[in-house]
């Protein structure tokens, strides 16, 4: 865990698993605060303006869905999600509604602990350091001709993307990324063409807690498609005639080729 983490906000109403999930983050250094609905955990988030929340989905008054809208109006912290189902419904529509990560109860301490400590490793804040995660891009199988100027740009088909700054723009259009699709767009740009395996992106959207020999499951693949699938509808993809995302059947995804503007 890195150094003072900063506050953590937990959203849970059943008390054994909200002081549970609270020792853990005091152990990981954080401050916490706890709330036992809805209502009180997005006025929890807007009081302490937290780095990460811990969302359970099955609140008394309003869903985790619910809350989860609403704290994303005010702040891009990194939220896990709790469900008390593997219901991959439930996993579905947890990253759609925008959270960072997902934990199906029960969960071990360990598991919680290491999946913060990987969403830390990413840059909170624009310009901030990141540890480069996954394995290194292999040489790329076709021509895909992606400029990188100024440091850390990346250029391709009218797309721009910053990894200094965290920006992403579109024919000089602002795109407004969760941190997991920043992280995906940014891997498959840098690949330069290069198909990369869902078990490769579900290794850079979790970070060091899967290794390179960690067991990768459906729903960890499936997760990464639902990500994926929001890329392209925030990125205006046309199915038929891809500009930035091709998918490789069976395997994964690569950049489109350069196109001539």
């Amino acid at each position: 865990m890195v150094r003072d983490p900063g506050v953590a906000v937990v959203v849970e109403d059943d008390l054994d698993v909200r002081n549970l999930v609270s020792a853990v983050l005091t152990q990981s250094g954080f401050e916490v605060h706890s709330a036992s609905t809805g209502r009180a955990g997005v006025e929890a988030v807007q009081e302490h303006n937290p780095s990460v929340v811990t969302l359970d989905i099955g609140l008394p008054d309003i869903d985790g869905y619910e809350v989860l809208r609403r704290i994303r109006e005010v702040t891009d912290c990194y939220v896990i999600m709790l469900t008390a189902h593997s219901d991959e419904l439930d996993t579905l529509t947890a990253l759609q509604s925008g959270a960072d990560d997902f934990v199906t109860k029960p969960f071990r301490p360990r598991e919680l602990r290491a999946r913060v400590a990987a969403m830390l490793r990413r840059p909170r804040v624009p310009g901030g350091a990141e540890l480069e995660i996954g394995p290194a891009a292999p040489v790329p199988a076709a021509p895909v001709e992606t400029t990188a100027r100024p440091v850390g740009e990346l250029r391709h088909n009218g797309l721009v993307l910053d990894h200094q700054t965290r920006t992403v723009t579109v024919r000089g259009k602002d795109l407004v990324l969760t941190r997991s699709e920043f992280d995906l767009l940014h891997e498959l740009l840098r690949s330069m063409g290069a198909v990369r395996t869902k078990g490769d992106l579900v290794r850079v959207v979790r970070g060091e807690y899967y290794r390179s020999d960690a067991y990768v499951s459906d729903a960890d693949e499936r997760a990464i498609e639902v990500h994926v699938g929001n890329l392209r509808r925030k990125l205006g993809e046309d199915p038929r005639d891809p500009r930035w995302l091709m998918t490789v059947r069976g395997v994964g995804y690569r950049l489109v080729p350069k196109r001539a503007e």
